[in-house]
């Protein structure tokens, strides 16, 4: 009889039987992040809800997960509808050595803790054929030195198949197809920290469209439409209306699933709403102040181009990605900016990171030893937003790290860093010693 009559019988119900088992994992994730920090950027940098991370098979490990009868209370599951709990909790303390060209540049910056995220959220399927997929998640921002307000809803999506479960319609308010980056889950990455921020924004509301490409699944397209409007939040740079596609593909997948390469290409135009656009970063850093900064650019419209690869062997792999932005900015000369990053990784027990070709990017390292996954990680990184009539900096850092994927739930990370920014003719040197606790359930 249609799934709609289905859907509002699976509301009315999974409210009574859902709110409950709610409340213990809200009051789990808070008494885990509960600490005295700077809220999080509003950009949406933050580690990604993401529904593959619900409910894993039981292992031993030196720090151990949720107790089962726990975890069991995170899933609920009827005949037309289904719901699985979870939750994201990152905790970091960052300090800084910087000398006095950099001191000049961005003032002194503040060692300091920093709930980088604590997001409960819930996903799962609704109807009789549990076609329609959803996600909802939410973002605490109520540690101490937080302006904004406590809770924000970071998304909201619903999921319909368009003729068969290769081809997927999204709405709401979701993640641009735009930048591996941002496009794949955060807390999955071998690096801590995004550098690309300047050119994506961390979601926005509207439409997108997404069709896995032949039966082996080798290939992804996807595309869609957005436009902020229903944001209260209008301090974000860039949020006019936004059109992206991208377009993945394995070029080689030898069996097994543990080697493979992946390529990719995405564009991203954006409407200046306001008649202007901004770009700025921080330098991997959720705490740092704006390292490069245009500050508002006359503009009408930009468009964003990124080239993105991943390999992988084993435990080794390489994750690259390239951005530039055409800026349609006559006054300002019409400038180009760009940024790029080298990522290097080596997870030493040999544990590969699984590739999801239903998304077109990899997933986490689950550990498959009781101490846990050991990585080591190399990474380069360079943004450059000056062009033309627009100097807003450009910097290259540097980073060493290691992190301990000590389950599928928990990971322990420490690196160094060194950002060498050049602005004003002058080129000033920032240290930083990054620690990481990572929470996903």
């Amino acid at each position: 009889m249609g799934i709609f009559p289905s859907l509002r019988h699976a509301w009315v119900h999974c409210a009574r039987v859902c709110a409950g088992r709610l409340v213990v994992l809200l009051v789990l994730s808070c008494c885990m992040g509960v600490i005295s920090a700077r809220s999080q950027d509003t950009g949406g940098e933050s580690a990604d809800a993401n529904p593959e991370s619900s409910l894993t098979p039981t292992r031993d490990y030196a720090i151990p997960g949720l107790p089962p009868w726990l975890a069991e209370k995170a899933q609920i599951s009827s005949h037309n509808y289904s719901i699985n709990f979870g939750a994201v909790m990152l905790v970091d303390y960052t300090a800084f050595s910087q000398d006095a060209i950099s001191l000049g540049q961005v003032g002194r910056q503040q060692n300091q803790w920093d709930g980088r995220s604590l997001r409960p959220w819930m996903s799962g399927t609704l109807g009789e054929e549990r076609q329609v997929r959803y996600l909802v998640a939410a973002e605490y921002g109520g540690f101490a030195g937080a302006t904004g307000p406590s809770w924000a809803l970071t998304d909201l999506e619903l999921s319909f198949p368009i003729g068969s479960e290769s081809t997927r319609l999204s709405l709401g308010k979701l993640k641009e197809t735009f930048a591996y980056e941002m496009v794949g889950d955060a807390a999955n990455l071998p690096q801590q920290e995004r550098v690309l921020n300047p050119f994506f924004v961390g979601r926005n509301v509207g439409i997108r469209l997404r069709h896995v490409i032949g039966v082996e699944q080798k290939a992804t397209v996807s595309m869609g439409v957005f436009d902020n409007w229903l944001s209260a939040d209008q301090s974000l740079p860039n949020i006019g209306t936004d059109i992206t596609g991208r377009l993945t593909r394995l070029v080689w997948a030898p069996a097994g699933g543990t080697r493979y390469l992946h390529l990719g290409v995405s564009g991203r135009y954006i409407n200046a709403d306001k008649e202007s656009l901004r770009y700025r970063g921080r330098p991997e850093s959720n705490v740092a102040d704006y390292y490069v900064d245009t500050g508002e650019v006359a503009a009408d419209h930009a468009l964003h181009l990124g080239l993105e690869s991943l390999w992988v062997s084993g435990g080794f792999s390489v994750l690259a990605e390239y951005s530039r932005a055409l800026v349609d900015a006559p006054a300002a000369g019409n400038p180009t900016f760009s940024g790029y990053y080298v990522t290097g990784s080596w997870v030493l027990t040999g544990e590969s990171r699984p590739y999801d070709r239903t998304v077109g990017y990899s997933r986490r390292v689950t550990p498959t030893g009781y101490w846990g996954a050991p990585e080591l990680v190399l990474r380069f990184s360079h943004v450059d937003l000056s062009d033309e009539a627009v100097q807003g900096g450009s910097y290259d850092k540097t980073y060493l790290g290691i992190n301990l994927w000590a389950s599928r739930e928990w990971k322990l990370g420490l690196g160094w860093g060194r950002t060498l920014l050049t602005r004003s003719g002058q080129t000033g040197r920032t240290d930083s010693l990054l620690m990481r606790v990572q929470w996903i359930f």
